[in-house]
């Protein structure tokens, strides 16, 4: 029954195996505006190093804005930021409020962007844009809920946008097994890698904890390989097989590093640092279990059929896993060079 569960879990992540064989690198767009003065705001713009399109992604401001004193773009970890000042020449004294906000080029780049406006008595608003909501307008005052819906919606999107976070618990599926006492032994590890990276992801962002990102993404990749080498051995009673959580617990604080740059990435608004951590970390939570389910649904609906091909076909999902890490490995190994 245990090979029955791990052949068919491999089919279901073959999917996302042939949909891309590059690491994650979480690179959303967006765009920084600060009030200086009533009619003049900061402005930084950050858009990922690699798009789908040739179609640039560009802001679009209200009637009456233009910017001027952009400076040079620059290469920040994943993504290319520029700087400019906005001036607004409006009659009234609410600036941007009631005002659209909004970012072309979403829907051809297949991209998402964070719009964060912080004015000078204390507000501050967050709006996810998409292809299908590309435009924001700013209201008198921030809503709570939208901080917690647009944090959920971006931890979601970066644990389903990465694979080699989905492919590491794909990989504890594996460990796992299934037969006697399964279940529970998938819950325990799941909790255990999820309580180590929620450790280290509200260590890193409240900023009691700092690390070199190129040397977290190796680590990462070193992780995921190191699961594929366990699943490899024969030896079924070693202490990872069981025990798995141990493995799942150790290897999750390196995984909440990685899902803290993801956070660093987009910001955190002023005022509401606790809440949006809380729910950035639902998100990724809701995003986790939802592709377990998808995995244990597609296990039910195929693991008859796939009865007399167990022993043939059973070695390649741990070969695939053990490949693409290896291979993220080595990219990530060359950007630690000098």
């Amino acid at each position: 029954m245990r090979y029955f569960f791990r052949l068919t879990v491999s089919i279901a992540a073959s999917l996302l195996l042939s949909h891309t064989a590059q690491a994650h690198l979480f690179a959303p767009s967006l765009l920084k505006v600060s009030e200086v003065s009533t009619q003049s705001y900061n402005v930084v713009w950050k858009t990922p190093v690699k798009t789908a399109s040739n179609i640039p992604l560009r802001p679009i401001w209200p009637e009456g804005c233009e910017t001027q004193a952009e400076s040079t773009p620059r290469t920040e970890g994943t993504g290319i930021v520029s700087s400019w000042e906005l001036l607004c020449d409006q009659s009234d004294t609410q600036g941007l409020i009631g005002q659209v906000l909004g970012i072309s080029g979403l829907a051809a780049n297949r991209v998402s962007a964070m719009v964060i406006l912080n004015l000078r008595d204390g507000r501050s608003y967050q709006q996810v844009l998409t292809a299908e909501n590309s435009e924001f307008r700013v209201p008198i005052e921030p809503i709570q809920r939208q901080i917690m819906t647009e944090y959920s919606v971006l931890g979601a999107e970066h644990i389903w946008g990465g694979i080699d976070h989905l492919m590491f618990v794909f990989g504890l599926l594996l460990l796992v097994g299934a037969g006697a006492g399964a279940g529970w032994r998938l819950i325990g590890t799941i909790t255990a890698f999820t309580l180590g990276h929620s450790i280290t992801l509200s260590l890193v962002t409240l900023g009691f904890l700092s690390y070199p990102v190129s040397l977290v993404e190796f680590a990462i990749s070193l992780s995921i390989f190191i699961l594929a080498l366990e699943l490899a051995r024969s030896d079924k009673g070693r202490l990872f097989r069981r025990y798995p959580w141990w493995l799942a617990g150790s290897f999750g604080l390196l995984h909440g590093m990685g899902f803290a740059g993801a956070l660093a990435e987009v910001g955190l608004p002023q005022g509401s640092v606790p809440l949006s951590l809380l729910f950035f970390n639902l998100g990724i939570e809701l995003g986790q279990i939802t592709f377990i389910l998808l995995l244990l649904g597609v296990w039910q609906l195929v693991k008859r059929r796939l009865l007399p091909w167990q022993e043939r076909l059973l070695p390649v999902p741990v070969y695939a896993l053990g490949g693409l890490s290896a291979m993220w490995c080595f990219q990530h190994g060359l950007l630690l060079l000098p």
